[in-house]
């Protein structure tokens, strides 16, 4: 079959459903990127035997390096939540509605009707 009439079958490609999902799986991490660093601060200083709080920086010694301003600051980070979950769901808010309207379109646009004759050759 001639690349012309490949063309003329295809008007419409697929709707784009990796891409909508990859925005929303990214939404979805800046908005719980706090929650991950007070979980992975907390899991390490458990492992460690360490205490961590939001009152101040203990010391936690692992492997020879005193780690607990690094922990509290990564402890403390988890109040960036109070600004990062209410704009991932503005965000996820604002992603629904494009894809809600975005599909809608995509629906309702006209398809080519497929050729049932070949195109005459050219003269």
């Amino acid at each position: 079959m001639p690349t012309n009439q490949v063309s003329m079958l295809e008007k419409r490609k697929g709707f784009p459903t990796r891409t909508y999902l990859l925005v929303l799986g990214l939404i979805g991490l800046i908005a719980l990127a706090p929650l991950f660093s007070v979980f992975i601060a907390g899991g390490i200083a458990n492992a460690a035997g360490c205490a961590v709080d939001e009152g101040s920086s203990h010391p936690c010694i692992i492997a020879g390096t005193d780690w607990g301003e690094t922990l509290y600051t990564m402890f403390v980070l988890g109040w960036f939540m109070l600004f990062t979950i209410p704009l991932g769901a503005m965000a996820s808010m604002a992603w629904l509605i494009t894809l809600i309207i975005h599909r809608g379109r995509w629906k309702s646009a006209p398809v080519a009707p497929i050729p049932t004759t070949p195109p005459a050759p050219p003269l």
